[in-house]
């Protein structure tokens, strides 16, 4: 399987020799389940947008210190490309702000939330269990760091998981689409290293609590072996490509 990064963001200089970059971050946990998969990464933070949908199997956004609703020109053209994805059903994965820009791409809401930042282990409890959930168990925990939160769902969305702080912390679009608030790819020293670099943003006691979560294991892992699971899934249900029995996507008219 080919996986086409759509990469969002960059690991904050001084943090980037301890922990590397974030491509580096998701092709060390993925190899971890399985070796054979290859990446390519399109920079779409620098403009880099991918203008073929049919160019990987299947494709997945980083998480970013951006908001989807910060009105940059580059996030605009990737939410159009996330509504490509969408209508040629090509499988997509989204990462925290992936997650939230799946979910505004189509017709959801995303907003700071009132309960402030969610830092260091997210504990949640999965409310759907999904075919391609395989090894199955009910809770998903995993490292986060966002302010922001899906606050609508799209039509098209349900939602698998979530905690009282963050509801719509998983959720699945049609056959084809995943959304993920949770980053997988951030290990507890990277969680525990961007607390500090962020601590006057998040707040002394909010870091404390985030530190803390950081003993209870993580489920990073198990997730990419959902993800995988669910991708491979989406992979072989989907109809022929464009110019076959199926239909072609719509093209994005640049600018």
């Amino acid at each position: 399987m080919v996986i086409g990064l759509l990469q969002c963001d960059d690991v904050a200089p001084e943090l980037r020799e301890a922990h590397g970059n974030y491509p580096e971050m998701f092709e060390a946990l993925f190899h971890r389940v399985d070796p054979s998969l290859e990446f390519r990464v399109w920079r779409c933070l620098d403009g880099e947008i991918p203008d073929d949908v049919e160019a990987v199997d299947a494709w997945l956004t980083t998480g970013a210190k951006f908001g989807v609703n910060d009105g940059l020109p580059w996030i605009a053209e990737l939410e159009a490309f996330v509504r490509e994805l969408w209508v040629a059903g090509k499988p997509l994965v989204g990462i925290c702000f992936g997650h939230q820009l799946m979910a505004k791409a189509l017709g959801g809401e995303v907003a700071k939330s009132a309960k402030g930042w969610g830092v260091g282990l997210s504990f949640n409890r999965v409310t759907e269990r999904a075919d391609w959930m395989a090894p199955w168990q009910p809770g998903l925990d995993l490292v986060v760091s966002h302010q922001d939160q899906v606050e609508r769902l799209p039509p098209q969305a349900r939602v698998l998981g979530g905690s009282d702080f963050c509801p719509s912390y998983l959720m699945q679009l049609g056959e084809h689409f995943l959304g993920i608030q949770g980053h997988p790819e951030f290990t507890k020293a990277y969680s525990r290293d961007l607390m500090a670099l962020r601590a006057d943003l998040v707040g002394e006691h909010r870091v404390r609590q985030g530190e803390a979560s950081l003993s209870a294991p993580a489920d990073d892992t198990l997730m990419v072996r959902w993800i995988l699971e669910f991708l491979r899934r989406a992979i072989s249900h989907r109809p022929g490509p464009p110019g076959g029995s199926g239909h072609p996507a719509p093209r994005r008219q640049p600018g």
